[in-house]
């Protein structure tokens, strides 16, 4: 029996929708040709229930998002979970002390609002194409810092179907990464701070997007940066990897309709009809370069 199938039936909720064989290229901002069932869900019972069944059926998942970090196979072998939540947008019609949004909120929607009323601490996600969940997953971040630094609590669903609310401390995140999301739970509601309310965050924030603007492609096809930065424990020093692709040459580089972005190395753009099996090839051609030219080994950021 077909796995579409078997959703469809064991998961009966209206606040959620299956769509089997759904095209998926507009799910994921570097638009790769990909197939696969998609599952919204608009309401937290209805994760409580999809993710229980889920589960309780021995059937893997993976949450969507924005797409902004992950490429998608072709043809997907596990359904993918995308949240729709509503929330009352009056909450952003002025500034707030602290405010409880969902997980499927866009970060562009946030940085208008701070870029409005100056909220001190919101300019780290400037330009960072993703959800709030998203985002706080893998701890997203700029130069001017990490999203981690303004979330004080999360909510999430297990995947046996239970509420979950993680208060963040300094041991909650690192670099790229969180320490409170075990395999199958999905965020989907956060609480976020601020550090105060300065005038000078508007001009920081649009200085910031002119600057992205002229360094990265941001009107193609990308999955954002494709490998983190290494952090050596020991130089404490920060080795860039698209600095070193960029000394070696590589902006350009083609494979089919993919090239290594001339504007931004650690981007690769998707010039056409591009697929996952493009990407992972170009990938592993830049870790072998990378290292026998570095001795770095460099992990990718971007999620597949």
């Amino acid at each position: 029996m077909e796995l579409g199938f078997i959703i469809t039936k064991i998961i009966t909720h209206p606040d959620v929708v299956v769509e089997i064989d759904k095209d998926l290229k507009k799910f994921s901002t570097m638009r790769l040709n990909a197939r696969g069932d998609l599952i919204t869900i608009r309401s937290v019972d209805g994760l409580k229930r999809t993710l229980k069944e889920l589960t309780k059926n021995n059937i893997r998942y993976r949450v969507l998002g924005w797409g902004a970090n992950i490429l998608l196979p072709s043809t997907a072998r596990i359904p993918y979970l995308q949240l729709d939540f509503d929330f009352d947008r009056s909450v952003l019609e002025k500034a707030q002390s602290e405010y409880v949004l969902p997980a499927s909120v866009s970060l562009a929607t946030l940085t208008s609002h701070a870029n409005k009323f100056g909220l001190k601490g919101w300019e780290v996600f400037t330009g960072i194409p993703a959800s709030l969940g998203g985002a706080i997953f893998m701890n997203a971040g700029t130069n001017l810092g990490e999203i981690g630094t303004i979330i004080k609590e999360v909510n999430l669903v297990t995947k046996n179907g239970e509420e979950k609310l993680i208060k963040i401390d300094q041991h909650s995140f690192t670099y790229r990464h969180n320490h409170f999301v075990e395999p199958g739970d999905v965020i989907y509601q956060a609480r976020l701070i601020h550090f105060g309310i300065d005038e000078a965050i508007s001009k920081k924030i649009r200085e910031y997007l002119e600057m992205r603007t002229r360094t990265q492609p941001l009107k193609e096809w990308t999955c954002g940066c494709v490998f983190k930065n290494y952090q050596d424990p020991d130089l404490r020093v920060t080795c860039r990897a698209g600095l070193f692709i960029d000394i070696m040459g590589l902006k350009g580089l083609s494979i089919k309709n993919l090239q290594i972005s001339p504007k931004h190395a650690n981007f690769m753009e998707n010039r056409g009809e591009s697929s996952y099996e493009d990407v992972m090839t170009m990938i592993t051609v830049l870790q072998k370069e990378l290292k026998l030219q570095t001795g770095v080994s460099f992990e990718t950021e971007v999620e597949y």
